[in-house]
């Protein structure tokens, strides 16, 4: 058993930080060397409210995300 990386060990393009997708489409990755915020080669992805952010929400106050069906 090895604790380095499967992607690392076979040379696969990757990035071992997390994608937060915002609310007009943009994305980030939470590592800083990361080349870009390509969804194929990131494991995780989350929407930016997960991580407190408020650009999803609505002008009149109501909090709504263009990620998520609601009722």
């Amino acid at each position: 058993m090895s604790t380095v990386c499967r992607d690392c060990r076979t040379g696969v393009y990757h990035c071992h930080g997390t994608i937060i997708r915002h609310a007009l489409g943009r994305t980030e990755c939470t590592e800083t060397d990361c080349d870009g915020p390509e969804i194929s080669v990131h494991t995780f992805v989350i929407d930016c409210d997960a991580v407190g952010c408020r650009c999803a929400d609505a002008p009149n106050g109501e909090a709504g995300s263009p990620h998520r069906v609601s009722a």
